[in-house]
This record gives C-alpha cells, structure tokens and sequence, in this order.
C-alpha cells in the first residue's frame, strides 16, 4: 500500500473547508492511504483503490466505519457481501473478519473507534 506521494502536513488541515476527495489520489494497480487523524481513540484515514485492487481478509480489535467518497466497492463481513456505492457506509463490527475489493475504483474514508 502506497502512502499519497503529495501529503501536506495534517496540522495545516486543521480549521480549513476541504475536499476530502481530493486529499488522496488513485494510482494503477495500487491502494493509496492517508491518515488524517491519529490518537489514542482512534484513526481516520483516507483510500484511494485502484479497479480490482483489494484488501484480504482479516480482522480488528475496534469497531470500524467505512464511507465510500467515490466509486463502488464490495466488502465482505462474516462471509456476507455488500455492494457499496458513492455516498453510502457500512459499519465493521470489532473482531469480524472482513475484506474490500474495488469493483470500480473507489475512495473511502475509514474511521475507526478503540474503545
């Protein structure tokens, strides 16, 4: 997974209106990521997946929340696939394995809570 080459320091994103979209962008054949926010909570972070690029399945200790920006992407919960488009989210309960496919490339925002 690629970090997004032009990052800004997210300090300098702090009280600006911003085009969350445009914080990160696609590259061929990649999965690009950048963290917006990170602390003892949780994280924010964006991705930028290139068309059939995924992540394989796995797991987390935390609650997770996904919310795709842009395109179209399958995730799988517990074996159960769901087809997510722009503008709609799906949360990640703690411990479910999961995995992420691009049908299309697509731009989500995950945010995950520890608790």
């Amino acid at each position: 997974m690629n970090k997004n080459r032009d990052q800004v320091d997210v300090k300098k994103l702090v009280g600006l209106v911003i085009n969350l979209a445009g914080l990160v962008d696609y590259q061929e054949d990649s999965i690009v990521s950048r963290t917006i926010i990170e602390g003892k909570m949780g994280t924010v972070t964006l991705f930028a997946f290139d068309e059939g690029q995924g992540l394989s399945e796995h797991a987390a200790p935390y609650d997770a929340l996904v919310y795709i920006l842009d395109g179209s992407a399958e995730v799988t919960i517990s074996g159960k696939a769901l087809c997510l488009q722009e503008g709609e989210m799906v949360i990640m309960p703690a411990k479910a394995p999961h995995a992420i496919k691009a049908i299309t490339k697509f731009k989500m925002l995950l945010t995950m809570i520890r608790s």
